[in-house]
């Protein structure tokens, strides 16, 4: 999507979800023409509500593992469609697996009859286990395939390799993210991810919970920042990638705990469960490519971006 086509037309897959609903956001703000597709399993209405009389809005109720019907012309698809929530993907797994491939194929399909440029939502779960760190995007991965987290992990790596193989046969024009954890307004208390968790907890007045020893570390990306990364790589027409986007600032689970205690204004406490089975005890992303072919980095630090998602959480909960 060239960035003077004023006039481009682009479908968001999951376009109520968390990210896919900033995306929306951006892309309308940009002066497109946006269709947003989704199912409502893991999004939410309300994310796109502001935008329900907005001309150059539309929204579709469907499930991407069926054949995506879009009249009219598309320039750019953007697959969103998979919930990244581990309590949703592990209380769903065949549904989340079939997201990866069969939904993955009904976009593709899109995006060829339409001439589209298409961007896959891929995530820093296909490298696992990290025997390589930080990770670039050079590394291939350490999952355990028949693990629980496998069927979100096997699913983005399968739709990676769907895409490449696509792109090699000279059908598609697309480009590959791999997205790290990212936080912002939107992410839900009952989410699961680290971030949301410990937010909601804290504004609760309860304990924060930590698995394992709270030593394993994590590197946390805004929202905004990450939206423009995304945006950045659409642009970058016959670029497939992958493309890390992520913050390469790495902190451990309790000194994300002590800042939000900090932040909230409450008195830290915590109570440790056990690690989750294969959940990664390492993640920072090496953005070295992001840096040197889009001009991309992260430009909101943790602390602001933190104060930003609690402010969102306070209101969220005073409606």
């Amino acid at each position: 999507m060239a960035e003077q086509s004023a006039e481009a037309r682009v479908v968001v897959t999951g376009g109520a979800g968390f990210i896919g609903s900033h995306l929306v956001d951006a892309l309308l703000e940009r002066g497109r023409r946006v269709v947003a597709v989704d199912d409502l399993s893991s999004g939410f209405a309300e994310n796109v509500a502001a935008h329900a009389d907005n001309p150059a809005f539309e929204f579709v109720d469907g499930d991407i593992r069926s054949p995506l019907q879009v009249d009219g012309p598309v320039d750019l698809v953007l697959n969103f469609a998979s919930s990244a929530s581990p309590p949703l993907f592990l209380a769903r797994p065949l549904e989340t697996l079939e997201t990866g491939s069969l939904g993955t194929k009904q976009v593709i399909a899109l995006a060829e009859a339409k001439g589209a440029r298409l961007i896959q939502a891929s995530t820093s779960e296909v490298y696992g286990e990290p025997l390589v760190h930080p990770q670039t995007e050079e590394y291939w991965g350490n999952v355990n395939p028949i693990g629980p987290r496998s069927v979100y992990d096997e699913a983005k790596r399968y739709g990676e390799a769907l895409i490449a193989a696509h792109v090699r046969l000279g059908r598609l024009d697309a480009g590959i993210v791999r997205i790290f954890n990212t936080y912002g307004p939107r992410l839900r208390a009952s989410d699961g991810r680290v971030v949301s968790n410990f937010v909601h907890q804290a504004l609760n007045g309860h304990p924060l919970t930590v698995y394992g020893t709270g030593e394993q570390t994590r590197s946390f990306c805004y929202v905004e920042d990450l939206v423009r990364g995304i945006l950045a790589l659409a642009a970058r027409e016959g670029q497939l990638g992958p493309v890390n986007l992520g913050n390469p600032e790495e902190i451990t689970v309790l000194e994300l705990a002590e800042t939000i205690s900090e932040f909230t204004g409450t008195t830290l406490s915590v109570v440790h469960r056990p690690l989750p089975l294969d959940d990664p005890t390492q993640r920072r992303p090496d953005i070295t490519r992001a840096r040197q072919l889009l001009g991309w980095e992260p430009k909101v630090g943790l602390r602001e971006g933190l104060r930003r998602t609690i402010s969102w959480f306070k209101e969220a909960d005073a409606r």
